[in-house]
């Protein structure tokens, strides 16, 4: 399929459903650096193994971080891996689950430290995306990283 999958969400980040091998040319092709999993393994038969989309994003030439998150739920510990990732990493950067939509919500909770929610909030609506119901939570990070609540 390629780079139209991906979906834009901050000048330096995409987010995206399932990658197939040739996805990751397409990404490197589009300026990407850095590919962060957020599919764990087994999830469903079809999808790409971590091991197989490791080495498919570094023939590309690309950097690959595994953060597996399961559709049952985001836990902080998969935040701070998120955020590890990105922190540590190259940008700019492509993450990707089955959908896109916990790739997506990483991301915000991520970028939540630095950017205004309602930017978050518009930038993922933009790229098809509803976190709406995510604003307060947004917000809480937000107002918690600039020091001004409780941490």
């Amino acid at each position: 399929m390629g780079a139209e999958k991906f979906r834009q969400v901050a000048e330096d980040f995409w987010v995206a459903p399932q990658l197939t091998v040739a996805d990751f040319a397409a990404a490197r092709a589009l300026g990407i650096r850095t590919v962060i999993n957020n599919r764990p393994d087994g999830e469903t038969p079809d999808q790409l193994p971590d091991a197989e989309a490791e080495a498919a994003a570094r023939a590309a030439g690309l950097d690959y971080v595994f953060v597996p998150v399961p559709s049952s739920g985001l836990m902080p510990d998969h935040l701070a891996a998120f955020r590890r990732a990105v922190d540590r990493g190259r940008g700019p950067f492509l993450a990707y689950c089955r959908s896109g939509t916990r790739s997506c919500h990483l991301w915000a909770f991520s970028a939540a430290r630095r950017r205004p929610p309602a930017e978050i909030v518009d930038a993922a609506a933009a790229a098809g995306y509803d976190l709406g119901a995510t604003r307060l939570l947004l917000e809480r990070i937000h107002v918690e990283a600039a020091g001004q609540g409780p941490r």
